[in-house]
């Protein structure tokens, strides 16, 4: 049975959430991806297709957040941050 792509975020509630957007490499994915998970439950990583990711976290983790994004961007060549979701 082939899987079917379910858009993302259609279980997480846009109150008390902040999001941020980014391109990545469609290589460098999974590897972001863990790069956030290794930050203790700051954000969710949803991606719609190849490196087009969303970070979701919580409004209190807004200044944290906004740190790990910087710090990506610095990291990552070619991330581009886009306008909040």
């Amino acid at each position: 049975m082939p899987r079917r792509a379910v858009a993302p975020l259609t279980h997480v509630s846009r109150e008390g959430m902040i999001w941020r957007r980014l391109v990545v490499r469609a290589k460098d994915v999974a590897f972001l991806k863990g790069i956030v998970e290794a930050h203790e439950g700051l954000a969710q990583v949803f991606a719609e297709k190849g490196g087009d990711l969303t970070l979701a976290a919580p409004v209190g983790r807004e200044a944290e957040l906004d740190e790990l994004v910087r710090d990506l961007a610095a990291e990552f060549d070619g991330i581009l941050p886009l306008e909040d979701a």
